[in-house]
């Protein structure tokens, strides 16, 4: 496991080296425990353990023009969700099917964390080599090994603070 040591919140998301679902050390006195820190900037996700801890996760976040910040609580959770394409999206890909029950070909892969009364969502994916990147309609992919891992962490109400 890394350990990293750094001066503040915002120190945890500026210039550091990642590993995929580190627990890193750091002086979260901004953040809440259990807060879910979104940096879309560094594409990485913290989970807030407290005692000055958190847990670090890879992801992939809104591509350009979709892309958003702002602060949201965590409403509702789903093991396999299953999909339904918002009308912007099958807009712009005609070929989507219209709706897709869960399951290992469903792109919101194996959980799903619901942001507020918004189309936003912190999913799994069934296309893990497009973590890193800027490839959905807003919502933030995590490998379904991460997402699993967070959904068993992160309780309804829970803080999200998604930051560029």
């Amino acid at each position: 496991m890394l350990l990293l040591y750094v001066s503040s919140p915002a120190a945890l998301l500026r210039g550091v080296i990642f590993r995929r679902h580190a627990i890193v050390a750091n002086r979260t006195s901004g953040c809440l425990c259990h807060t879910i820190v979104v940096s879309t900037s560094q594409r990485r996700l913290y989970y807030v353990l407290g005692g000055g801890k958190a847990i670090r996760y890879g992801i992939a976040v809104g591509m350009e023009g979709y892309a958003w910040s702002g602060v949201s609580t965590v409403t509702a959770k789903r093991e396999w969700p299953d999909w339904t394409p918002t009308p912007g999206e099958l807009q712009r890909f005609p070929n989507l099917p219209r709706h897709m029950g869960g399951g290992a070909d469903n792109p919101l892969g194996a959980r799903a964390l619901y942001l507020g009364d918004t189309l936003y969502r912190i999913h799994g994916t069934n296309e893990p080599w497009k973590l890193g990147g800027g490839v959905s309609s807003g919502c933030i992919r995590m490998s379904n090994d991460d997402i699993i891992d967070l959904y068993n962490r992160a309780k309804i109400g829970a803080a999200v603070i998604v930051q560029r």
